[in-house]
């Protein structure tokens, strides 16, 4: 199973992204449990990518790219930006960054995903879910 989506950088762009990954649910008959830690992994890695990687740039793209391979699903998620070093982000729990609205990203997608890889210098990000 295959699903690409390239999506212009801004924003309100994020909810076809979550319509694809409603409609994956359905397909694969996702459990709650899985379909949330999905949906709000993907969401944030591509809220990522518009945002910091692409500066939120209507003329960059971001590539979604959902492939199921065996008992697993990959999600791969690109921007056209410079990249990161995801080994030099600030540590949300850490006790001077509790109270900060943002910086929480990445920390969820550590979290909810069964293997995050950073590729290409931190412009890739693939989420890995064991199904």
């Amino acid at each position: 199973m295959i699903k690409d989506l390239n999506i212009p950088s801004e924003i309100g762009n994020l909810r076809l992204v979550e319509k694809a990954i409603d409609d994956l649910s359905l397909e694969l008959d996702l459990s709650d449990e899985v379909y949330g830690n999905v949906l709000v992994a993907t969401m944030e890695a591509t809220n990522n990518a518009i945002i910091h990687g692409n500066n939120s740039d209507p003329n960059k793209k971001v590539s979604i790219k959902i492939r199921l391979e065996e008992k697993e699903l990959k999600v791969h998620i690109e921007d056209q930006g410079k990249g990161f070093d995801h080994k030099n982000v600030p540590d949300p729990t850490a006790p001077e960054n509790l109270e900060k609205i943002n910086g929480r990203g990445i920390f969820l997608m550590e979290r909810l995903s069964d293997e995050i890889l950073y590729l290409d210098q931190g412009r890739i990000v693939e989420l890995k879910f064991k199904l």
